[in-house]
């Protein structure tokens, strides 16, 4: 049940740094959903770092640490995309 969450929240996470993200993000859905689940870990690793990985409540600063994980990893992976795929041309 553990990976099922994992990409359930690692979706919701890409999907709030690419709305967060100024301009057209090129990366696919999936890809998204695999940079989110990145920033997801990262995010937990850093909240455990600074000692607020587990606090009674609703774990704010875990979560804020999380987005901006995603936020990061899904510009720098979207930018990684861009440049070994290259831009696709619209007609």
């Amino acid at each position: 049940m553990g990976w099922l969450w994992a990409i359930i929240v690692g979706f919701v996470l890409g999907l709030i740094a690419k709305a967060i993200l100024p301009g057209k993000q090129h990366s696919p859905l999936w890809l998204i959903t695999i940079f989110g689940i990145i920033g997801g870990i990262v995010g937990n690793a850093l909240a455990g770092a600074f000692g607020i990985g587990e606090t009674p409540g609703i774990d704010w600063g875990r979560h804020a640490l999380q987005i901006i994980a995603a936020l990061v990893v899904v510009g720098v992976g979207d930018m990684l995309y861009i440049a070994v795929r290259g831009r696709k041309k619209v007609a």
